[in-house]
């Protein structure tokens, strides 16, 4: 579902049109946490969007597991975004499971759709700047579009073509996480549960590292750092979402 919101209007009805490893721990805790962790977000300011039918920055974002189907708390980012940016800007949200049970397959699935929305948001509007966000299963799945993924099937990464359209990914409590990257932000010092792979490293940091990433991992979180406090996970909104919003309004220009 792709919303168009020009920033700094009063609401009005909103145009809608749709587009186009493995753990078990992981799935015996979050389940249940994630799924009440969801926040009341504030509804984005909307408005019809502009006559070339393309928004200036289009959001892509993936939600954490076990969230319904839509944005989850990272709508709380997405909406401050859009009311903080000077240009129009709409957003959609990755259509995929989000399952902790066959979690490698929903990650997978999470990828490839992402990749055809990116796909599609470029072909459609080729002078639009793309942006990437996502929590927790999502944050890999943000990554994965441009790393590729080692999940069921192994996803390639999206075309070159195609990624030199994002100009920003903003990603929080990835599991995929590997301490000492560039974009590496937050407290943590250990690897998540599914570490990336050199050579998906270096698609990253080909990409553009820390010039176009900004990835959230704090110390003790179970599923980006190998740690035991759930809540960790769950609160990195709270923490950073002013950060990561400033670091995209960065990229995209206000």
């Amino acid at each position: 579902m792709k919303r168009w919101i020009p920033a700094r209007l009063s609401a009005t009805q909103l145009q809608v049109r749709r587009p186009s490893r493995r753990a078990a721990g992981y799935a015996a805790v979050a389940a249940a946490c994630l799924a009440g962790a969801a926040l009341a977000v504030p509804a984005a300011r909307a408005a019809a969007p502009p006559a070339s039918g393309c928004a200036a920055v289009n959001l892509i974002v993936a939600r954490a597991s076990t969230e319904a189907a839509g944005e989850g708390t990272t709508q709380s980012l997405a909406t401050q975004i859009v009311n903080s940016s000077t240009q129009t800007v709409s957003q959609e949200a990755v259509v995929y499971p989000a399952t902790l049970t066959n979690y490698a397959s929903s990650e997978s699935q999470g990828v490839t759709n992402a990749e055809q929305e990116l796909t599609t948001a470029v072909n459609n509007c080729p002078n639009q700047k793309e942006v990437l966000l996502g929590y927790s299963q999502g944050a890999e799945v943000s990554m994965d579009v441009i790393a590729g993924n080692s999940e069921v099937g192994s996803v390639k990464a999206v075309s070159t073509a195609i990624s030199s359209h994002v100009v920003a990914i903003a990603n929080f409590g990835d599991p995929g996480h590997v301490v000492g990257q560039s974009w590496d932000l937050g407290t943590a010092t250990r690897a998540g549960l599914f570490p990336r792979s050199s050579a998906q490293l270096k698609l990253l940091t080909a990409f553009g590292g820390s010039g176009k990433i900004a990835a959230w991992c704090d110390a003790n979180d179970p599923y980006c750092a190998s740690g035991a406090n759930l809540t960790v996970h769950l609160t990195y909104l709270s923490r950073y979402q002013n950060a990561a919003a400033s670091f995209v309004l960065g990229k995209i220009g206000g």
